[in-house]
């Protein structure tokens, strides 16, 4: 497994729960907003060996610290021993929650099917018009990201969609298209958790020009989203 980075403690990330973070080298995306830039290419940086990573997580479940473990990216669904990785993880008696960009269905469907995740935060990067550009990339498989969608909003497994909100990549029309997508999709069932978050510029964001919409903005994006959602908000 390609670790490539760890955060200890997070009360944000997975919902509800005292977690920690643990990142996975690689991606097929090349997001122009991305703050995770060092995790794209195939090597890791400074990688944190897999023995590393679980005594870690044995001096927290001694320590009684840590519920859950978030498994980001990076795109984690990329590695082909993510399963056996995320059963070691239950194993210890840690609650799962990944994080993808759905473009992998086939291992989404693997890992819930044989319980290994008990939440999935899924990007939805952008309409179906813009998610190639959104992604960074010439062109996108729409279909595997609508399986994914599909799959998640089944019923099978808790699940959150987020999209990060930048300008100029979205707007009013962007974000109704996308609604409309999402809801033709689920034939007309709602969404059960969306969140929109403003982009923050950093170091290791790929691009430069980009921006954060405007509060006003932003809430004009979530009274959009409304219909289609039994929650929606604002993250960040």
């Amino acid at each position: 497994m390609l670790i490539a980075g760890l955060q200890k403690l997070t009360m944000l990330d997975y919902p509800g729960k005292f977690a920690c973070c643990v990142f996975l080298q690689g991606c097929n995306y090349r997001c122009p907003f991305c703050h995770n830039s060092d995790l794209l290419g195939a090597q890791a940086l400074t990688p944190i060996a897999e023995d590393e990573f679980f005594s870690f997580l044995q001096d927290r479940k001694q320590k009684n610290i840590l519920e859950g473990v978030c498994v980001s990216g990076g795109e984690p669904t990329l590695q082909s021993d993510l399963p056996d990785f995320l059963r070691k993880i239950k194993d210890m008696g840690f609650c799962v929650k990944l994080d993808s960009n759905g473009t992998n269905p086939d291992m989404l469907k693997t890992l819930a099917k044989e319980g290994l995740i008990d939440y999935v935060a899924m990007d939805i990067k952008n309409s179906p018009e813009r998610y190639a550009l959104t992604a960074g990339l010439e062109k996108v498989d729409l279909e595997a990201i609508e399986e994914s969608i599909r799959f998640l909003t089944s019923g099978v497994i808790d699940y959150e969609f987020r999209t990060t909100v930048v300008e100029p990549l979205h707007d009013a029309q962007s974000i109704e298209d996308m609604a409309g997508w999402l809801n033709t999709l689920m034939q007309g069932r709602k969404v059960t958790r969306f969140y929109i978050q403003p982009f923050a510029d950093r170091d290791t964001v790929l691009f430069s020009g980009l921006s954060a919409p405007s509060k006003d903005t932003m809430d004009g994006f979530c009274r959009v989203l409304t219909p289609y959602t039994s929650y929606v908000s604002i993250r960040g």
